[in-house]
């Protein structure tokens, strides 16, 4: 609570200390999934030379339907790693399940993502909280704030104050994007908490020219 922490807390990625939060600005990009080694490493250097400081890709996948594509589970995590070493960038990815913790330990993932669906996966929330790794915890298709800022309490009680927020878009009767972005909530969020947030504009609109 802001009350408690009057000043930003600010996040340190990777072995750069790229800052996130307390008015630094970060971009975090990359594919949706992670497909080969060629794939990760051309997608690296061109978010790079961009302007993204930390590089985001999907081993696991969490999809809709069971017979889309599910990632490269372990060997995606390796592949990212591969990238890591020809850019120097930070890596950011999903993690689904408390039983692939020692796996993103070992691979050296440097910030681990909770994406929308799992946010109120209190069990793996705690498990988090035992790491001294920075978490990227996604908003729920229709959470509100006051939920989101309890997932994060679930890994901050547990002894992990590295959380970054995001808001990636929440799910209305509008059909025009694929979620709503709710804008709003990014300063809303800022009143309410000290912790940094994020916005992910591709789950949010689905259309890349938006």
């Amino acid at each position: 609570n802001r009350k408690f922490h009057p000043d930003d807390t600010v996040v340190e990625v990777g072995d750069k200390k790229i800052k996130v939060g307390g008015g630094h600005f970060a971009v975090m990009a990359g594919p949706c999934s992670v497909e080969s080694k060629e794939q990760i490493t051309f997608v690296a250097q061109r978010v790079q030379a961009a302007g993204a400081s930390i590089l985001r890709g999907g081993a696991f996948k969490p999809r809709t339907s069971p017979y889309s594509f599910q990632g490269l589970r372990a060997e995606g995590l390796e592949l990212l790693a591969h990238a890591r070493s020809q850019t120097g960038q930070p890596i950011v990815t999903e993690l689904m399940n408390s039983e692939h913790i020692p796996l993103f330990e070992e691979t050296g993932v440097d910030m681990i993502q909770i994406g929308a669906r799992n946010m109120q996966n209190f069990e793996l929330l705690k498990e988090l909280g035992k790491l001294d790794k920075p978490i990227l915890l996604k908003r729920g298709l229709a959470n509100t704030l006051k939920e989101l800022l309890m997932s994060a309490e679930y890994i901050m009680a547990s002894g992990n104050d590295n959380v970054i927020l995001c808001e990636r878009g929440i799910r209305t009767f509008d059909d025009y994007t694929r979620n709503t972005l709710d804008l709003a909530a990014v300063p809303m969020l800022h009143e309410l908490s000290h912790l940094p947030v994020i916005v992910d504009p591709s789950h949010s609109t689905g259309i890349n020219r938006l």
